[in-house]
């Protein structure tokens, strides 16, 4: 796999495969000497036209982890902001001798069009474009998941029959939709939970159940993992439901419905959290 793009694509094996990895790297991670040869003497690109710092500091610590060089580059103050186009980016980093890119792009397909325009030599990762997808983010879930529900003995285990519950602005959410395409994969059943205006577009065509209560999820469902999605304001530009009040008191995961859960219900979040909005104090 030279690329990773999205989820939608990545087939059942290969998913496995990236999970049962990490399960590796992560028993590394116990060990005094943490850091591994694997990439010494690559260079990795953080190329990052969108802010995120939790997401920029772990790829940049799971590279220098695998003794890459890591070059760090913000849209911010750099030629990006005076005009200059993804190609002329992509040219000075093969330029340099790019050996993967990872990209976090404000529009949807953009990873995917640094990886096929022939402008770059190197692999690219999607950290996240648009309202698209996020891939990574997906399969660390995932990896959370497993760990949490099967424990030690998650390695090579799908989530067949497992019962996800994704809620909150779906409409805008890369998470969500890379989240559906593993899970699937993965064996998972996956429900929606959204007012209509939150739902995604064409959502009626995937592979899902659409509801639009959250109590009714909580009873119907019966989830084993509960994903609360925050409302992501910066990517609206109209009225998407009437007020934060009345959000929380439809679709926020407050303190009833966390004891409506079964005990061994995991309480997911990707962050930044809205306390006391869709997640309260309690749950989170």
């Amino acid at each position: 796999m030279r690329h990773l793009l999205d989820t939608r694509t990545l087939a059942r094996d290969d998913a496995l495969l990236i999970l049962d990895t990490a399960e590796d790297m992560s028993a590394t991670q116990q060990r005094e000497v943490k850091k591994l040869p694997t990439l010494r003497g690559k260079s990795v690109v953080n190329l990052f036209f969108e802010d995120s710092t939790r997401t920029r500091i772990s790829f940049e610590a799971a590279a220098k982890r695998l003794s890459a060089d890591v070059i760090n580059f913000s849209a911010k103050g750099s030629s990006v902001s005076k005009g200059e186009s993804l190609k002329d980016t992509a040219q000075t980093l093969q330029a340099i001798g790019a050996d993967g890119v990872i990209i976090r792009h404000p529009a949807s397909g953009a990873p995917a069009r640094l990886a096929s325009s022939g402008w770059i030599d190197a692999g690219v990762l999607n950290a996240g474009d648009g309202t698209h997808e996020h891939p990574t983010q997906a399969l660390l879930d995932a990896f959370t998941m497993r760990r949490r529900l099967y424990g030690e003995s998650s390695r090579g285990r799908d989530l067949d029959g497992i019962s996800v519950v994704i809620v909150g602005d779906l409409a805008h959410s890369r998470v969500a939709r890379s989240n559906l395409w593993l899970l699937k994969a993965l064996g998972a059943h996956v429900t929606f939970v959204a007012p209509e205006t939150l739902q995604p577009y064409g959502a009626r065509e995937w592979p899902l159940t659409i509801r639009h209560s959250l109590d009714e999820a909580i009873r119907e469902d019966r989830p084993d993992v509960i994903m609360m999605l925050r409302i992501q304001t910066e990517r609206m530009h109209a009225a998407f439901f009437p007020n934060e009040r009345e959000y929380a008191r439809n679709w926020g995961l407050d303190d009833v419905r966390l004891a409506a859960l079964s005990d061994s219900a995991l309480v997911m979040h990707p962050g930044p959290m809205n306390r006391g909005l869709e997640i309260s104090s309690a749950a989170a």
